[in-house]
């Protein structure tokens, strides 16, 4: 008999790291169902794209639904979805605090939560998506920075509750371009590894995280930053 083919849900997976993640997945043989609150562009590889805001937590709870009457089974978790408002602390609203908290951590706790059954039957993982932000900062970003940062303590926590059972990691990505603009020479130069990151870098870190190799890594922060927050910077 064959073996049933491992399921993944990624959410935030219509563009950026989460489409690189999805596509990697689906390349290694996972069948893969993306969520976003867009719609999602037509996969160049087999995929279920699910219109869903993962903030709200009806709409989570019809998502997981879905995946156990569909694909009867959920190997992965990759919570991905993400925003940012940029804006002086002064100029920013509560509703506005509370939305990007809401999708990029409480999402995942409502996830990972209604997935709990699934994941603990096929003894699987899940990979949370932060930010080097969580560590460091640049002016107009207070919720985006408490909401990764929140999201790395919450990685930890969910793999000491869910394990050995479920596996729980996060990454931390640094500059990884989604979104086509130019690059400088310099851009590249700043980062010890020579060059800013691709989503393609992220995804192959997930696709590991998520796989068998890594069995014995949970609980676990990997900041993939091209040794950005390594480097020290002084003003000329």
């Amino acid at each position: 008999m064959a073996e049933a083919r491992r399921v993944a849900l990624v959410t935030g997976g219509a563009k950026g790291i989460g489409r690189a993640v999805a596509a990697r997945l689906a390349g290694d043989g996972w069948r893969v169902v993306i969520a976003d609150r867009e719609a999602a562009a037509t996969p160049d590889h087999p995929a279920r794209c699910v219109r869903a805001d993962v903030a709200d937590e009806a709409a989570v709870a019809a998502l997981l639904d879905g995946v156990r009457r569909e694909e009867g089974r959920l190997d992965a978790l990759v919570s991905n979805a993400g925003f940012m408002v940029r804006k002086p602390l002064r100029e920013l609203a509560l509703a506005e605090w509370n939305a990007v908290l809401a999708t990029n951590l409480t999402a995942t706790f409502l996830l990972v939560r209604a997935a709990e059954a699934m994941l603990r039957d096929a003894g699987g993982a899940v990979v949370t998506m932060a930010s080097t932000r969580a560590r460091q900062s640049e002016p107009d970003t207070e919720s985006y920075s408490a909401s990764k940062g929140g999201l790395v303590a919450l990685t930890h926590a969910l793999a000491v509750s869910l394990g050995p059972a479920v596996r729980v990691n996060c990454i931390s990505p640094g500059w990884i371009e989604t979104k086509g603009e130019a690059l400088r020479p310099e851009d590249h130069a700043q980062h010890p590894a020579g060059r800013v990151g691709r989503p393609e870098d992220v995804a192959a870190l997930a696709a590991w995280l998520l796989g068998p190799e890594s069995g014995f890594v949970t609980g676990a922060e990997f900041v993939l930053d091209g040794g950005m927050t390594r480097r020290m910077i002084y003003a000329e």
